[in-house]
């Protein structure tokens, strides 16, 4: 069985139509080529950067995912698992200062909640946990890192840009671009994730 580990974005959760399509297709996608199923685990990370670190850390740790797929902020957080093979799709390297200017306060989840939250608040400390988390990104990275890394970048992503920063430390073998925005839709992941997802779990 291959099994994933994904991260999702800011403010949504683990039921995210990007979760049930990615299922959907990995499903059909292993039946046809190989038998084997893939499992994607995907759990309803807490609001408090800290503590979904923290979470992720454990869950890779006991799960041993043959990948993690991370989005947006889920992708920042991946960057920092080190050891395990990773795909960051748009990652939001600088979550602190996107907070800090998109305004405080209290902010609605885009997806449900496994807990019934409907809300919660973007305060002063959520954005320190967030720029103290970002002072370990991309630390330890050597040559065997860099092949674990792959990052997947929207050419009409308005909300944020780090290419440069994934190309400065990961360089370009792993670096892709592909026809989308920030959030993903089914053709998206059909035609720019899914064949990296599928390449890195051996279904292709």
């Amino acid at each position: 069985m291959k099994k994933i580990l994904f991260a999702h974005g800011f403010a949504s959760s683990g039921a995210s139509g990007t979760v049930m399509t990615l299922r959907q297709m990995l499903y059909h996608s292993a039946a046809s080529d190989t038998g084997d199923e893939v499992r994607v685990v995907a759990p309803d990370l807490p609001v408090m950067p800290l503590e979904a670190m923290e979470m992720l850390r454990q869950l890779a740790a006991d799960e041993q995912p043959d990948l993690i797929l991370g989005t947006s902020m889920g992708a920042f957080y991946a960057e920092q698992l080190r050891g395990f093979r990773r795909i960051l799709v748009n990652p939001s390297f600088q979550m602190a200062r996107l907070l800090t200017f998109g305004g405080m306060g209290r902010r609605e989840f885009r997806n449900k909640r496994a807990d019934g939250a409907h809300d919660f608040k973007v305060d002063k400390e959520m954005i320190a946990q967030f720029r103290t988390l970002e002072k370990e990104s991309f630390k330890g990275i050597d040559a065997e890192e860099k092949g674990r890394v792959w990052g997947l970048f929207g050419d009409k992503d308005k909300k944020v840009n780090h290419q440069k920063d994934f190309i400065k430390h990961y360089g370009r073998e792993h670096f892709i671009v592909f026809d989308g925005e920030h959030f993903l839709n089914d053709k998206v992941l059909s035609r720019s994730v899914l064949p990296v997802v599928r390449q890195v779990l051996g279904l292709s």
